[in-house]
Formats: structure tokens, sequence, C-alpha cells
């Protein structure tokens, strides 16, 4: 299922305007429900394409991502921009995230997921870091040929992904916001 890791190379696509019309930024914080007073994990943040929108939204938000040039462009993108103070930058895997217990609200997952060589232990984190009674979200491709993500067969089903929910003690919902991308959410 897993494979290989975003190439920081092609950072450019994950800005691409383009993205917009399969998710946008403000897709994810309706769905995450955030609030000003929240702390947000963005889990493989890669340069930013929703962490600058949830730290203008949320009190703070943590950039993880196991790339460190990755982490180089959002920082970049960020003094570029009005700029803001609220987001700490996490080099980390997602299956030992370097974040203490229970230190997030809500955490986002999108589009990295499918990367992840252990989600047992990915999932055993995500649980650790986020709040009881809090949200985890996770977005994904759709395992169906088109041309932007990954190839098809690095994509995990929405059927499947709502599986591996259940697998690690989780209540999932799944929600389409079209044919290729997938949300799914459940109280942690």
């Amino acid at each position: 299922m897993v494979s290989k890791r975003f190439k920081p190379s092609n950072a450019d696509r994950l800005l691409d305007p383009k993205r917009r019309e399969f998710i946008s930024p403000e897709q994810v914080l309706t769905e995450l429900d955030v609030k000003t007073t929240d702390y947000i994990a963005d889990l493989g943040a890669g340069n930013g394409y929703f962490t600058l929108p949830l730290a203008e939204a949320a009190q703070k938000v943590y950039a993880v991502d196991i790339e460190k040039q990755m982490l180089d462009l959002l920082r970049k993108r960020v003094s570029e921009t009005a700029g803001t103070n609220n987001i700490d930058y996490v080099l980390s895997s997602l299956e030992e995230i370097n974040l203490p217990t229970s230190v997030a609200d809500k955490a986002v997952a999108a589009f990295v997921v499918h990367e992840v060589p252990d989600l047992k232990k990915a999932f055993q984190e995500f649980k650790r870091i986020i709040k009881p009674g809090q949200k985890l979200l996770i977005l994904e491709w759709e395992a169906i040929e088109m041309d932007m993500g990954p190839p098809i067969d690095e994509r995990i089903s929405s059927a499947k992904m709502k599986q591996i929910f259940e697998e690690n003690g989780l209540k999932p919902e799944v929600q389409h916001f079209n044919e290729a991308v997938y949300a799914v959410t459940a109280t942690v």
C-alpha cells in the first residue's frame, strides 16, 4: 500500500490552483469546525496548503512533516506573506510524532496517509496527540484513475480507509467532496 514519499522538488504541485477544484482550505476548516482557541496538528503539512489557512483561524498549528525541505518551504511562504507566529514546525514521521501527548484539539492528515509505511503505528500516534473527545480528519484521493494525485496503486479507497479507522478503534464518518477526494473523520 505504501511507497514512495512525495518529492520536495515537486512542492509547487501542492499549491496548484487546480487543487481548489477538488478541495479548498475553507472546506477543511468547516469540516474540522476550527475555533480560534484550537491547537491543530497539520500532519504532513508540506509547504502549507492547509497550514496557512489553519493558522489564520486557530490559536496554534503544529506543522508536522518528515521532510525538512518541505518545512523550509513553509517557513519561506510564511515569511513572504503577512506572516504568522503561531506555527510550530515539527520535523517528524507520522509513526512517531514529535509532539507531546494530548497536545492537539484537532488533527488533519491531508493526502499523506497513503505514504505511511505502518498505519497502525500512525493511528496510535494520531490518537496519542489528539485530546480525548476531539477530532481527526484524514483526506485522501479516492482509488480512481486521474491526472492529479498519486498513481492508483498507491491510493487507499474510502472503503479501505473506513476499515482502517475501525481496525484502530475509531468510529469513522466518510464524506466525498467529489469523486476524487474523500474525508474520513472520527472522534478520538
